[in-house]
C-alpha cells in the first residue's frame, strides 16, 4: 500500500495502481522552513506563521488516519522517504510496533526523518554517512534508487541521441533542466544567453517546465540549435545521455541520475531550499560539480560564463564527470530492498 497526501494523489495513482499497489490519501501538514529566512523571520511572516499553525492539526488528523489504515492493512514493515506526509505515518508505525525503515535522498536530513530516526529500525542514506548524524549501528549508505537506464552511454549512443533530438553530433550539447515545474531563473538565464552560447559553438536543449515555456520561448534566439520543450515525458536517460554539459537544480534524485550517467554538471540550487544547497555543497566539495548561485542569474552572465568555460575545458569536464560518477550506486534499489526484508523479519 502507498500513502500520500492530496497534492500527489493523481501522480501516485498513475504510477502505483497499474502495478497493483493500492493508494490511500491521508491528511498531511508540514513545518515550513526557508533557507532565505532567518530563524526569527519564520515567526514574524504572517503567512508562514498561520500556515504552520494550521498544519499542526493536519498532522494530528493524518496520524489517526494512518493508525486506522496501518491497523487494518497490517504491513510487515513501513517505509518512509522523509517528506512531511511521512511524519504521521511513521508515528503510527511506532505506536503500532510495526518495523520502520526511513530513507534520506538528500545530504541534508529532513526534519521528518530526524524526528523519526530515534524509532527507526533501519536508516538508509542517499549520500555517505559522514553527512548525517544518524546512529552508525542502524544507518547504511545505499544511494538513491534510480532506473537501470541511467548508466554511462557510449560515444556512439550519445551521437545517436543528439541526432534523434535534431542536433549536430559534432557540437557540444548543453541540456538545462529546472525540475518538473521548471525554474524561472534558469529558463531566463539560458534564454537570454542563448546567442552567446550559440556563438561559442554550442547546442542547447532547455526543458522549461509547463509554466515557464512561453516566457523562455519569448526570450530565446530563433535558431534550430536552441530548442525548448515544456516537459519530457519519457526517455529522460536519452536526453541527458546526449548532453555534454547538464545544468540542473540540486535535487538529490536528479543528481544521482546524472552520477549514474557520468555527466559534467553545473548545479544551480534553489536559494530557498536548504536541502538543494547542501546537496550542491557536498558535490562541489568533492569536485564533482560546478555550483552557480541562483539569485540574479537571469540578469547577469554567471551561468553562461560557467557553461562556456566548461565547454572549452575537455579535461575538467572529464574530471567532473568521473568525480560525480563516484557517487553512483547502481545497486541502491536492491540494497534498500534487502534492508526492508531484514527489518520485516525482526
Amino acid at each position: 500500500m502507498f500513502l500520500c497526501d492530496k497534492a500527489f494523489e493523481v501522480q501516485s495513482r498513475g504510477i502505483m495502481e497499474p502495478l497493483g499497489v493500492k493508494v490511500r490519501v491521508i491528511q498531511a501538514g508540514k513545518f515550513r522552513r526557508y533557507a532565505h529566512l532567518t530563524f526569527w523571520q519564520h515567526f514574524t511572516v504572517p503567512k508562514v506563521v498561520t500556515s504552520n499553525f494550521l498544519d499542526i492539526f493536519k498532522v494530528g488528523r493524518g496520524f489517526f488516519q494512518s493508525v486506522s489504515i496501518i491497523w487494518r492493512f497490517k504491513p510487515d514493515v513501513v517505509f518512509t522517504k522523509g517528506g512531511f506526509v511521512c511524519l504521521p505515518v511513521g508515528l503510527a508505525a511506532h505506536i503500532l510496533r510495526i518495523p520502520l525503515v526511513i530513507h534520506d535522498s538528500d545530504t541534508r536530513p529532513g526534519l521528518t526523518n530526524r524526528f523519526l530516526a530515534k524509532w527507526a529500525d533501519a536508516i538508509a542514506t542517499g549520500s555517505p554517512l559522514e553527512n548525517y548524524r544518524y546512529a552508525s549501528d542502524r544507518a547504511t549508505y545505499v544511494g538513491v534508487p534510480i532506473a537501470d537506464t541511467f548508466r554511462p552511454k557510449s560515444d556512439a549512443q550519445q551521437a545517436s541521441y543528439k541526432q534523434k533530438l535534431g542536433f549536430d553530433p559534432s557540437r557540444l550539447l548543453v541540456v538545462a533542466v529546472g525540475g518538473g515545474l521548471g525554474a524561472r531563473s534558469i529558463n531566463l538565464a539560458m534564454s537570454r544567453a542563448g546567442q552567446a552560447l550559440l556563438d561559442a559553438d554550442l547546442s542547447v536543449y532547455l526543458v522549461a517546465g509547463k509554466g515557464g515555456y512561453d516566457a523562455a520561448l519569448s526570450e530565446a534566439p530563433e535558431d534550430e540549435r536552441f530548442k525548448i520543450t515544456p516537459f519530457v515525458y519519457e526517455n529522460m536517460d536519452e536526453l541527458l545521455g546526449a548532453a555534454d554539459i547538464v545544468v540542473s537544480r540540486g535535487s538529490a534524485t536528479f543528481l544521482q541520475e546524472l552520477a549514474g550517467l557520468k555527466k559534467a554538471v553545473i548545479v544551480v540550487p534553489a536559494h530557498q531550499l536548504g536541502d538543494q544547497i547542501k546537496n550542491a555543497t557536498v558535490f562541489a566539495a568533492a569536485h564533482a560539480a560546478v555550483v552557480v548561485e541562483n539569485l540574479g542569474i537571469e540578469d547577469d552572465s554567471r551561468l553562461s560564463d560557467a557553461i562556456i568555460s566548461l565547454a572549452r575545458d575537455d579535461l575538467r569536464r572529464h574530471e567532473l564527470a568521473e568525480a560525480l560518477h563516484s557517487f553512483a550506486k547502481p545497486d541502491a534499489a536492491k540494497d534498500l530492498a534487502q534492508i526492508l526484508v531484514t527489518a520485516a523479519k525482526r
